[in-house]
């Protein structure tokens, strides 16, 4: 700094070294909003990980045995770790920078307002010195006028000849007098003079360069500790890169341990159901009077051989021919339209225009068969998976039964060796408890031997029920691995809708020796396919406890209709029309299956009145988007 700085820029100086302050109040605040975003960061990634963590028995838990879920459930741990060190760094920045630079404000502050106190402090004694020094140069000046005009007077009383003597003699004195007076105030003058040149000279060669050098000094530090808290804010960075890339490795390293072919045979063992594949389906002839004997596939819908004899225990196993749907007759609506064609409209009224190509009377209409609509039903449900009651625990009885064999023989087999376990823990206490008696036995003064003997019972009657159930569950797997296919048997084909349903098989095929022809003269087995399927579903008593409600899925809405004549659905009483709903003229519905080509459209009047109406009866307004599809 040079001494030579006058007042303004002392102003400048203070101007200066408020905003250096404030670059560091500036600076503090920006490491503190950083610090507040990876808290922030470090939350959410710890709520990410959270959330996708598998729960507790859940299908998602039961999923760590592949590869793949172990891997992400490890990225999951890393992440959580990787997180762990964004709050490291918020605390790190917190305490390093922070704090500290809001100590320093606070010193830094204080040492500024203490610099200038001085500087102003001898300014303002620099300018009090001044004011003196002006003061009695003024006084002075007026003494030397004074003493000068008195010795004018008296030296015009002196030459006047007129003046006595006495009057002469008081001019002198008064001239004198006034001499003597400048002398002091010059005297005076003079010291003052001196003083303030003394304090001018200290003041800025001495005073105002020590505060200025120590505001320098201050100012040096100031920079000085901003860089330090910036080299600060790199450093915590930097020193949890190790631990993040060790969490990245992790991560790397988790993704490698993925094997596809070690998962896939996760899933074949998990699967795999130990049925025998189904033999050659043999030729029958046809002829006069005869009538073909009417068979389910078994690869889509009838249960498997051993499922649906009965057991030598006494118990069926359950003979799940529909494994989406809880409700049977909501089964049967989906699957089929009502079997008789649709009424014709009134007479009296003129058809609607979108009753035209669907006439009921048209000579070329043919119904869809059976499997078109199952195919149509499963299509709209692509959430669904037929393995879901393989993977519900408790859903099924004691014995597994509803599972397949492979399946079944697995369960069993887990089940004998959870029971083992808990038999060989019970062992253990035992003889833990057999040791402690003989002690007590042998050193009296310990505890009374007898005090352990009901423990001992109760124990050995534990253990006895344990191995009763191992022998139970031992029976059961026998039974299993004797019923499970071995490689070198051929394959036979089996009927197993028809083994299952022997009462009803009689009614079945007189339903089936009525054969119908379409009126283009095409046979058609729709009505004996779709009376099994009813047989079947009626004798299912332990179907509607499989599934959940919660799975079924409503059909999307594709346009509205309004009803154009009244129409008589079906009712309990009669049972005629079966799947149909009731409408009254006038009313709107919405469509949620197009006519397709039987001559019925279905509506729904809201989430549980759905069904079919004759398509000559309403008139349908579909959406564009599915116009144009």
């Amino acid at each position: 700094m040079l001494p030579q700085l006058r007042r303004d820029q002392f102003d400048n100086l203070e101007k200066h070294t408020q905003s250096g302050i404030e670059f560091v109040e500036r600076y503090s605040k920006f490491v503190k909003e950083r610090s507040e975003i990876e808290i922030s960061y470090a939350k959410q990634i710890r709520n990410l990980s959270k959330k996708y963590q598998p729960k507790k028995n859940s299908r998602e838990e039961e999923e760590n045995k592949y590869t793949s879920c172990r891997a992400f459930l490890s990225t999951l741990n890393e992440l959580n770790d990787y997180a762990g060190q964004h709050e490291v760094i918020a605390e790190n920045l917190t305490s390093q920078i922070i704090t500290e630079l809001s100590r320093y404000l606070t010193e830094l502050k204080a040492e500024r307002k203490s610099h200038f106190h001085d500087g102003r402090k001898a300014q303002q004694q620099i300018e009090s010195l001044w004011k003196q020094l002006e003061s009695s140069k003024r006084r002075f000046e007026r003494d030397c006028k004074e003493a000068d005009r008195a010795q004018q007077y008296f030296e015009r009383m002196d030459a006047d000849i007129n003046v006595t003597k006495a009057d002469v003699e008081k001019a002198r004195q008064q001239a004198q007098m006034r001499h003597q007076i400048a002398a002091d105030s010059k005297t005076e003058y003079s010291n003052y003079l001196t003083k303030f040149n003394q304090e001018q000279n200290e003041h800025y060669y001495t005073l105002i360069p020590n505060i200025f050098q120590k505001l320098q000094e201050m100012e040096e530090r100031r920079i000085e500790r901003v860089g330090v808290s910036m080299k600060t804010y790199a450093d915590v960075d930097r020193e949890v890169l190790p631990i993040v890339g060790k969490c990245l490795d992790g991560m790397t390293k988790a993704a490698e341990s993925i094997e596809p072919k070690t998962d896939s045979k996760q899933v074949v063992e998990s699967y795999k159901s130990g049925f025998e594949p189904p033999g050659d389906v043999e030729f029958e002839d046809y002829g006069p009077g005869q009538t073909m004997k009417r068979t389910v596939s078994e690869t889509s819908l009838s249960n498997s051989r051993g499922e649906a004899k009965e057991r030598p225990g006494g118990g069926k196993s359950k003979g799940k021919l529909w494994p989406f749907i809880k409700n049977k007759n909501k089964l049967m609506s989906l699957l089929t339209s009502p079997h008789q064609p649709p009424p014709a409209p009134p007479a009296s009224s003129p058809p609607s225009p979108c009753a035209v190509p669907n006439d009921p009377q048209s000579p070329k209409q043919n119904k869809e068969p059976l499997s078109n609509r199952f195919n149509e039903f499963m299509a709209s449900k692509p959430k669904m998976t037929c393995l879901r009651s393989l993977r519900r625990g408790g859903s099924g009885p004691e014995d597994f039964s509803h599972l397949p064999p492979e399946q079944r023989r697995k369960k069993l087999q887990a089940k004998i060796d959870d029971i083992n376990k808990d038999i060989q823990k019970e062992m253990d206490q035992k003889d833990a408890l057999t040791k402690m008696k003989g002690v007590y036995e042998k050193n009296p003064q310990m505890g009374d031997p007898a005090s352990v003997d009901p423990r001992l019972v109760e124990m050995a009657m534990n253990i006895e029920k344990l191995q009763s159930e191992v022998q139970k569950f031992e029976g059961w797997l026998a039974e299993v691995e004797g019923r499970l296919p071995s490689r070198s048997d051929p394959p036979r084909r089996q009927s197993g809708l028809y083994e299952s349903q022997n009462s009803n098989s009689t009614m079945v095929d007189n339903n089936c020796a009525q054969d119908r022809e379409s009126p283009d003269g095409s046979y058609t087995e729709e009505q004996s396919s779709e009376t099994q399927v009813k047989v079947a579903i009626a004798n299912t008593p332990e179907f509607d406890d499989e599934f959940d409600d919660g799975d079924e899925e409503t059909l999307p809405t594709i346009g509205t209709c309004k009803a154009v004549y009244s129409f008589e659905g079906n009712t309990p009483l009669t049972g005629h029309n079966e799947g149909t709903i009731s409408v009254t003229e006038g009313e709107l519905l919405f469509v949620i299956e197009q006519d397709k080509g039987d001559g019925w459209t279905r509506v729904r009047r809201n989430e549980e009145e759905e069904g079919y109406v004759p398509t000559s009866y309403v008139e349908v307004f579909l959406e564009t988007n599915t116009k144009d599809s």
